[in-house]
């Protein structure tokens, strides 16, 4: 049996959401959703949510699973939004407690806030199987770009998160602290093992050079043939030097400093200090 997937696209990031829905049950999961963020004026608003939640509801789906496939650094979770309007459990890879650990200290959260998950209602061990309705899924640990990377495989569809893109334009960062490119190579592995039709859904695109459109899906036979980066049979020793190289050229992704504040925390905004209002924090030279 295979998912209905529904995909969602919001530009200013970049990114692609999921609805994966079981066709027998109505059941569905949402994967990797957006809260849109205004970084000049710090305002949130819903309207991808909102997006989500309307397809939602005209197709009587019922939300079973809110789920990330990493705490990501160029966007903000609508998950605690999604899960009051529609219900479902967040779910995160377990070692988000690793990301965690790093980042409270990077922002010198409250005393309060615990490195353990327990801001989250699941969190998912490699290997570990989950049902939608009547289908079932299967959580696989895909570090590298981050220590908490997972991908999702349920039927014939897997979904990648970040550790790998499109064809045309290759692989994630991995210089985010806990990144490993090594590490990431290894996981790409574990997808490549999979059959070569199973379909791979994008986390983000960015439109490949000479490329006009934005892409979201493609399959593991074509991403092992033709990924610019890690197919045609990449060593590991040159795909780190690669990807290292390609790093040290990079700035910083220009929302990680509000995202990862809030999606280490599921998604939540910080606590409200004592005039009642809540801030973010820009540490300086941190990153």
């Amino acid at each position: 049996m295979n998912p209905i997937v529904t995909h969602f696209f919001d530009q200013d990031t970049f990114t692609y959401s999921y609805v994966v829905a079981d066709p027998d049950t109505h059941k569905c999961a949402i994967i990797d959703s957006v809260l849109d963020f205004d970084h000049a004026s710090g305002r949130t608003s819903t309207k991808s949510a909102d997006a989500i939640i309307a397809h939602v509801k005209e197709n009587s789906l019922s939300v079973e699973w809110i789920m990330e496939t990493h705490a990501h650094a160029d966007h903000l979770s609508a998950a605690p939004y999604l899960k009051e309007k529609l219900g479902g459990k967040i779910a995160i890879g377990e070692h988000i407690k690793d990301v965690q650990k790093i980042f409270r200290d990077v922002f010198n959260f409250e005393k309060e806030f615990l490195p353990d998950g327990s801001q989250f209602d699941h969190l998912l061990k490699d290997n570990e199987t989950f049902m939608i309705g009547n289908l079932e899924g299967k959580a696989l640990h895909t570090p590298g770009h981050t220590p908490a990377c997972m991908a999702y495989v349920i039927g014939n569809a897997c979904f990648a998160g970040d550790t790998i893109f499109m064809p045309d334009f290759g692989s994630a960062r991995c210089d985010f602290p806990g990144g490993s490119a090594e590490t990431l190579y290894d996981s790409v592995q574990r997808l490549f093992a999979l059959p070569d039709d199973t379909r791979l859904f994008m986390c983000h695109d960015y439109k490949a050079p000479g490329r006009d459109h934005y892409a979201h899906e493609t399959t593991v036979g074509e991403e092992r043939e033709n990924n610019i980066h890690l197919g045609h049979g990449t060593s590991k020793e040159d795909f780190v030097k690669m990807r290292s190289t390609r790093d040290a050229e990079l700035s910083m992704p220009r929302l990680i400093l509000p995202s990862v504040q809030i999606n280490i925390r599921a998604g939540e905004k910080p606590p409200a200090e004592d005039n009642g209002m809540r801030y973010l924090k820009l540490p300086l030279d941190a990153l």
